[in-house]
């Protein structure tokens, strides 16, 4: 896959994302042009409300994971990355995280493998559960690990093939993006993924960034 057809993958995957919060603030405009009820209107702005905090955490999710991460210097703050992740696997999505990355502050790479790894791992628990993500720094480099677990976990095998293997073929979805962003970045590190085995309940997901120098 070359530059070309991932930035068009990407796009793809950014407009599907963001399609249903900003539809629904769209949706929110309109009905409050007509509503004169008050408590109709006070119930219009909840809604609005809502739907722009879920498109800014979905945009500054997407900023480090995706992006170039601009602003950051080329290292990218551990809280940062955390309240982002907390803001994409919100409330709603009945997901409770756990943050165990020891260190305060990632390399770019390192920290857009460990979020796009977590958001796969996350987007896995169809029915909510728990996403613990880690990361420590070892005398061989950088280990990163993610578990998920919930009453279902759902990861489609192509995606587990793209994260082990990279693309085989042209024909993928824009939802494989992140899956093949993973794999590239981990590969460009000299390092691989690792997924546990298909399970019902259970997914850990695992790569290794060997120390350079």
């Amino acid at each position: 896959m070359n530059a070309v057809d991932f930035a068009s993958l990407l796009c793809s995957r950014l407009c599907h994302d963001l399609m249903s919060p900003v539809g629904a603030l769209n949706n929110g405009i309109e009905l409050m042009a007509d509503e004169q009820d008050p408590e109709m209107r006070e119930r219009c702005l909840e809604l609005l409300a809502d739907s722009a905090r879920a498109t800014a955490n979905k945009l500054k999710f997407f900023r480090l994971a995706f992006g170039a991460g601009g602003g950051f210097g080329d290292a990218i703050d551990a809280t940062e990355a955390r309240i982002a992740l907390e803001g994409i696997f919100g409330p709603e999505r009945r997901i409770e995280l756990g943050w165990m990355v020891a260190d305060g502050k990632l390399s770019k790479g390192a920290m857009k493998l460990l979020l796009n790894l977590a958001l796969i791992a996350g987007d896995a628990l169809v029915r909510g559960g728990r996403l613990d993500v880690g990361a420590e720094t070892t005398g061989d480099g950088l280990e990163l690990a993610i578990r998920a677990e919930g009453p279902r976990i759902m990861l489609d095998p192509s995606l587990r093939e793209m994260l082990v293997k990279g693309a085989s073929g042209t024909d993928i979805e824009p939802r494989a993006a992140g899956a093949w962003l993973a794999h590239s970045l981990a590969q460009q590190a000299g390092g691989s993924i690792q997924l546990s085995e298909p399970a019902p309940e259970v997914l850990i997901v695992g790569a290794m960034i060997p120390r350079q120098g």
